[in-house]
């Protein structure tokens, strides 16, 4: 419980709602600029500040109504860049930079009143469009979800045997090379909402089902295996947008039969009715990864296609109070509260791709607008930092290596990079230690010994910590490193290998990692540090060897890595420190055997490259929490 110390001092606002709970609740609908060229059925991607859209039908009849005009959304403005290489109706997901823009329709007469279904998939990169591999099934008018060129399914969809009208449950998973068929849905039906989460965490909503024909309320979670029945729809309808994290929190608007301004978000459990569209449309997707800012541009009106945009955002008084640690009263209820971030709450959502594949790289950073990835194999020198919002290749360090540790607060300043494999599969351990100035690697002062697996904490190139690694036997050794020289730490009770750090040089972490003996080698146990002795903490709840992590001492994230299977066990899982207690949280879009980590706290962190037992990865993936109140009672 608060006391009235822990307040004394701060200014306290009286409103006479819970500000996150009115949030969403009082958004509305703005006027953006228009698209340049009006068109329905389109593929759309990305956020409301980076975003695209994609082909489409204008109405100028067959052949040259379906286009393949691409027009992409810089937050004030819509531009037209290079056009798709067939022109068509289509559905996709993705970003900005690399959307996936797959099937349609183009007609095959004038009027075009025969479908002419097409498998073909095109894949985006930001400058031009290349033809990819095609779907499993000619399908037309389907649900999609993914927030990344890489990563994403369809669902659903309509046939083009007996003139269009049987319905699909099939669902494709791409992997950003190849379509796969994975589990069915239960309901047949075409026309679904599009951009409805991420290839893991989804919701087929809506849509015209076959028997008898009907505009449906029925809707489904997929959670990246099976798709399960959930509450339905509060109105039925169909070729409706959507924007959201995944099957925990979703917008969908717009929609068919005639025209629907109807807008409903998606909390997990039930639908709720937000304000209506100013413009009723269907027959288009949204821009958006959350539920609480998205845009619907184009679609069709009561009259006819329409190049109208509009906004989705969360009023100005309300939005100004969601800010987390903002202390208010509540004059309804008259209790004191504060606005948390909830990790609970939160959830993984893909941003842009990194441009070198590689796994154990060492991640670095305490923001997701300012982080590094140092490395990794095979046998890789490259470096790339992560501004918040692109990747870009800087100087290699000297000498290439894996399962390194690595400490820095601001990358694009400084940054060291210690220890590691120098071989992949044939083990050269090193000592080496190299120092980032902004723009070039120096190597400086070497650890002790030649190590691997070891974990890094620490702020910047003139401190950090290297501890654990095998030598090559597993070691519970700290070394401090004081920017000219490594002196001896504290000892980790339990001596391990390919764990994960977190923290500084006095408050750290080194959370899980490997032991070769006795049996259950993958570790579940925490270790914190005080800037000279390690103290065993509460447990996780997995146990993670090659896991990411991001945080402090109170607040901290492990996510991914190799699970009890070692080796080869590819984990998903994340869980939440809170300075008390690990909490499990919403799993990574994709399982990922050695992600690099970054952030620097428990609730907003990045998860990038590494790889499953398929390959290498260059995705990546943002976690963010979402906000909460907290009653705060006297004393």
């Amino acid at each position: 419980m608060a006391k009235y110390s822990d307040i004394k001092g701060f200014t306290v606002q009286t409103v006479s709602s819970d500000p996150v709970a009115s949030g969403l609740a009082g958004a509305s609908w703005s006027s953006t600029p228009s698209l340049n060229t009006a068109r329905i059925d389109m593929s759309s991607g990305g956020t409301t500040t980076a975003g695209i859209v994609a082909g489409g039908y204008d109405g100028e009849g067959y052949p040259s109504g379906y286009t393949g005009l691409t027009e992409t959304w810089n937050g004030s403005a819509w531009t037209e860049t290079g056009d798709m290489n067939s022109g068509r109706t289509t559905h996709g997901f993705g970003t900005s930079t690399a959307l996936i823009a797959g099937a349609g329709n183009r007609g095959v007469s004038s009027p075009p009143t025969a479908p002419g279904y097409q498998n073909l998939v095109e894949s985006w990169n930001g400058s031009a469009w290349t033809e990819v591999a095609e779907y499993n099934s000619n399908l037309s008018a389907r649900g999609t979800a993914g927030q990344s060129g890489t990563a994403g399914i369809v669902f659903g969809g309509i046939t083009p045997s007996s003139g269009g009208s049987p319905n699909s449950i099939v669902t494709e998973n791409w992997n950003g090379s190849s379509w796969t068929e994975v589990n069915d849905l239960n309901t047949a039906r075409y026309n679904l909402a599009t951009n409805a989460g991420t290839y893991t965490s989804a919701v087929g909503v809506g849509g015209q089902f076959p028997s008898p024909p009907t505009d449906g309320t029925a809707v489904e979670s997929w959670d990246g295996t099976n798709w399960t029945e959930v509450s339905e729809l509060n109105t039925a309808r169909n070729q409706m947008g959507g924007s959201g994290t995944g099957n925990t929190s979703l917008l969908v608007f717009g929609g068919n039969p005639g025209v629907k301004a109807n807008t409903e978000s998606w909390d997990g459990s039930s639908w709720t009715e937000r304000n209506d569209l100013a413009t009723a449309r269907k027959n288009n997707g949204g821009l958006g990864t959350s539920a609480t800012n998205a845009i619907y541009a184009g679609g069709q009106d009561a009259t006819t296609y329409t190049a109208v945009s509009e906004e989705f955002s969360p009023a100005g008084a309300t939005e100004s109070l969601q800010v987390e640690g903002q202390l208010y009263f509540n004059s309804t209820t008259n209790t004191f509260k504060e606005t948390l971030k909830d990790a609970g709450a939160g959830a993984w959502a893909s941003i842009a791709s990194g441009n070198t594949a590689r796994r154990v790289a060492s991640g670095v950073g305490t923001s997701v607008s300012d982080g590094m990835v140092i490395a990794g194999y095979p046998e890789e020198n490259e470096v790339e930092t992560w501004n918040g919002s692109s990747w870009t290749e800087v100087a290699e360090v000297n000498t290439g290596r894996g399962s390194a540790g690595a400490s820095s607060n601001s990358p694009s300043s400084s940054a060291l990079f210690f220890g590691g494999d120098v071989r992949p599969g044939s083990p050269a351990f090193s000592a080496l230690n190299e120092s980032w100035n902004g723009s070039a690697w120096t190597e400086v002062g070497d650890l002790p010994a030649a190590i691997n697996g070891n974990a890094g904490a620490g702020v910047s190139n003139t401190s950090a910590l290297s501890f654990g690694g095998s030598l090559p036997s597993k070691t519970g050794a700290t070394k401090h490193w004081d920017g000219s020289s490594w002196t001896e730490g504290g000892t980790i009770a339990t001596a391990r290998y390919y764990l994960s750090g977190v923290g500084t040089t006095t408050a750290a972490l080194a959370i899980n990692g490997f032991r070769t003996s006795p049996s259950s080698a993958i570790l579940k146990f925490v270790e914190e540090y005080d800037g000279s002795s390690w103290s065993a903490i509460s447990d996780t709840n997995s146990g993670h060897t090659f896991a990411g992590a991001s945080g402090t001492t109170t607040s901290a994230m492990v996510f991914g890595g190799e699970g009890p299977s070692y080796p080869g066990g590819a984990m998903a899982q994340s869980e939440n420190w809170n300075g008390t207690a690990w909490t499990e949280v919403a799993d990574l879009s994709a399982a990922n055997l050695s992600p690099a980590g970054f952030g620097g706290s428990g609730i907003s962190c990045i998860s990038s490259f590494g790889n499953t037992p398929g390959g290498l990865l260059a995705t990546a993936e943002e976690f963010s929490a979402g906000l909460s109140n907290k009653t705060i009672t006297a004393s």
